[in-house]
């Protein structure tokens, strides 16, 4: 079957049709599609990569509706994975798309990198599931953008790509170096993150289920400029290899 390039167009114009079929052939794994991961599907998609793994095992809560892609006063209850889903075959009908709605354990990892994608975005908002997924890509020399702390933060032009050593003033990416130091791992995890000063006082205790403590307030449109970066963070370096 021939690949229909014609919808990107505007993108050939401006990386050519080489590096289009670069992204046609890659294999990209998002991983979370909360506020941050849902919307770097998104770019990922429209980006005319050919295929696509994406992971979540949670459902649209209507607390979710004022910054993640998914959600609407008209699906609550209904799995992101799925709706998700979804929305990226509809722009991409011949998108190769690997559907997983399930919840991101320690247990479950290994298995899941084990589709070797040529990148990974980590959009995981659980501090275990996250170092554990990152250690592991590490492991597995899988190239990796990894989402920091996009909560308490109202700033987008503040965002920066760093290596995750070179990170500060967040208090997401601080617990994750923490954790990574004692796996052995200081440096060489690109992230996003912003140094802007957090709202502390945007803090809200959880009940602590799926490795989650606490949660920061939000607004609607800095997650999804953390997810846009990250998704051209992946592009870019793929279109560069």
């Amino acid at each position: 079957m021939t690949t229909d390039f014609s919808w990107l167009s505007r993108t050939e114009l401006l990386i050519g049709k080489e590096a289009l079929q670069t992204l046609a052939t890659s294999h990209v794994m998002v991983v979370g599609l909360g506020g941050v991961g849902s919307y770097a599907a998104e770019f990922i998609a429209r980006s005319g990569v050919g295929k696509m793994t994406i992971i979540d095992g949670d459902v649209v809560d209507p607390t979710n509706r004022n910054r993640q892609l998914p959600a609407l006063a008209t699906n609550h209850g209904e799995l992101k994975a799925l709706v998700m889903a979804e929305r990226l075959k509809a722009i991409n009908p011949e998108l190769e798309l690997n559907v997983i709605s399930e919840f991101i354990d320690p247990d479950m990892v290994l298995e899941k990198i084990s589709t070797t994608p040529d990148y990974i975005i980590d959009a995981i908002d659980s501090i275990t599931p996250k170092v554990t997924f990152i250690k592991s890509a590490v492991e597995h020399k899988l190239p990796i953008i990894s989402s920091m702390g996009a909560g308490a933060k109202l700033d987008p032009t503040q965002l920066k790509v760093v290596d995750i050593s070179k990170t500060w003033n967040c208090p997401f990416a601080q617990q994750i170096r923490k954790l990574l130091k004692k796996q052995g791992i200081y440096k060489g995890i690109k992230v996003v993150f912003s140094p802007e000063d957090p709202d502390k006082n945007s803090l809200m205790l959880t009940d602590g289920s799926r490795f989650k403590k606490s949660s920061y307030g939000t607004i609607s449109y800095l997650p999804a400029v953390f997810g846009a970066v990250a998704a051209s963070v992946v592009i870019r370096d793929l279109i560069s290899q």
